[in-house]
């Protein structure tokens, strides 16, 4: 039973967690977002005490279910272990003792700790289970639900249904991509090998988590008096912490999957209050007949994890789908996409109240990437700010009535903002490039950015003084500017705009 309903938690947390981020609407975040905020780090980093109080005492009392349960990487862990299991049926029991590697654990939280104090962010992330997670999904997941969504967007228009749209799919961030897809590559071979080692040798969250696990009230024990020393519990074992011949748990290793429970035909395993008394040996064969007839029927696999397996299967047509058309200008020449310009200041969200703070606290989960409605984010290349998110505008730019990523950020890197704090707060100031004027540059009057500036800060005015007549060009006003970028996205220069957002380092709300 104890299985069981860690399993359907398990499910239920990783589903949720996974669907935060697919869910290119955002909307259900609204019911599910509070399952992101309870993540270690992210709770850790926005300072919720009252999160990390209550997974510390979860730990105290019931060991680490945080990562069996709570964790999305755990849980991916187990699926792929599972999923081999299932494959080669005869090596579900698998698995060997093997005494902890202290030295790489330590090393590891020591390496990340320092990393976080220093606020080299780029490192952190790599190490983080959430963060990982979170871009493996975004990164690589995500498109495949998207391709997905545009089937069936496709075949819904031409039955004169609106139920789907379609939705762009564009590669954000190539390194970012790279190290997603190399992560998830040494995971599901780490998983697939040898169950929970990532967890258990190189996390730093499983480290720590396993300090308090030490003293948890409630942990496996193992009868002696019972046990045959059959090993069965040991080769079921996916953290790799039972010594069946000394009869010892390595409970800071034991994420408490239970697996070892229904494993042992002898009824030796329990999960006990840790000051309880070993059931007397007269017990025995009741206990014995109970677990035989408890193992003889295995448990049903889980729909929902099969589901998940299938989804890459689910849109295996999406590649046949023609790709997406140039957009052409009034059918006659194609338009050149824009390029990214050279910024001395990052620009980020309002919310960050600075920089320095954004990058301090994010933890590169791509959250806030995969719910910009406006395409706006997508993660830094650069290598101290590496899969961090920042701000550009050749895609779209940020509306001011969005404030998607302030409600979605579980590190408290973009703190909650109200629709009116976001259109009174400046994150950047436009800047006028003369060259790529198109009134100068071709002598055509234009006026893109005056006329979809919210904030009124660029007006037109003549560029000769001396003669009002005379074609006219933008004046930004810094003070009134906001640095949502809308006339850096709809200036129809080529293929750098005529005007570009810097960042603020600082941002200030009128």
């Amino acid at each position: 039973m104890l299985k069981k309903i860690r399993l359907t938690l398990a499910v239920i947390f990783f589903a949720a967690i996974t669907l935060l981020f697919l869910d290119f609407t955002g909307t259900v975040h609204a019911w599910l977002g509070w399952m992101a905020k309870i993540q270690f780090l992210p709770a850790v980093l926005a300072l919720n005490a009252g999160t990390i109080i209550f997974l510390i005492l979860l730990t105290l009392v019931f060991g680490r279910i945080y990562c069996s349960v709570i964790c999305p990487l755990g849980v991916f862990q187990d699926i792929v272990s599972w999923a081999r299991g299932r494959i080669r049926k005869k090596d579900r029991m698998r698995f060997t003792w093997s005494p902890a590697k202290n030295w790489l654990r330590y090393g590891v939280l020591g390496l990340f700790l320092i990393a976080l104090v220093a606020g080299i962010g780029s490192f952190v992330a790599l190490l983080a289970p959430y963060s990982s997670y979170g871009r493996i999904a975004s990164n690589l997941f995500a498109p495949i639900w998207q391709w997905g969504n545009n089937l069936l967007a496709y075949f819904a228009e031409r039955a004169d249904s609106y139920a789907f749209y379609r939705t762009d799919v564009w590669l954000r961030s190539l390194p970012t991509f790279i190290v997603a897809a190399v992560t998830f590559i040494v995971l599901v071979i780490l998983a697939w090998r040898n169950g929970r080692t990532y967890c258990n040798t190189i996390c730093p969250v499983g480290t720590i988590l396993g300090f308090f696990s030490r003293s948890s009230l409630f942990r496996i024990r193992i009868d002696a008096d019972k046990c045959k020393s059959c090993s069965l519990c040991t080769r079921s074992c996916k953290a790799s912490c039972i010594d069946y011949l000394n009869h010892s748990v390595d409970t800071s290793r034991c994420v408490d999957c239970f697996d070892c429970l229904s494993s042992c035909r002898h009824g030796a395993i329990s999960y006990t209050f840790r000051y309880s008394r070993p059931a007397h040996q007269d017990a025995g064969k009741k206990s014995d007949a109970k677990a035989d007839t408890s193992t003889t029927a295995q448990a049903p696999a889980d729909a929902s994890r099969r589901n998940f397996l299938a989804i890459s299967a689910l849109v295996a047509s999406a590649a046949t789908i023609q790709a997406q058309e140039k957009k052409v200008d009034g059918g006659l020449a194609v338009i050149q996409d824009k390029k990214i310009p050279h910024r001395n200041t990052k620009i980020v969200p309002a919310g960050a109240m600075s920089i320095r703070h954004f990058y301090q606290h994010c933890t590169a989960c791509q959250l806030c990437v995969s719910v910009c409605p406006n395409q706006v984010l997508r993660p830094s290349t650069g290598l101290t700010e590496l899969m961090q998110p920042e701000m550009s505008y050749e895609r779209g730019y940020c509306r001011p009535e969005c404030n998607k990523c302030s409600e979605v950020c579980p590190a408290g890197a973009i703190r909650p903002i109200s629709i009116e704090e976001k259109s009174s707060t400046s994150i950047g100031h436009a800047v006028w490039i003369k060259e790529n004027c198109i009134p100068l540059t071709e002598g055509h009057s234009c006026g893109n950015c005056a006329r979809h500036c919210p904030s009124g800060a660029i007006q037109m005015v003549a560029s000769d003084p001396d003669n009002p007549d005379s074609i006219q060009i933008p004046v930004v006003n810094e003070a009134r500017c906001i640095g949502c970028g809308a006339c850096e996205n709809l200036c129809p220069a080529r293929p750098f705009s005529a005007i570009y957002v810097e960042g603020h380092e600082v941002h200030s709300e009128f």
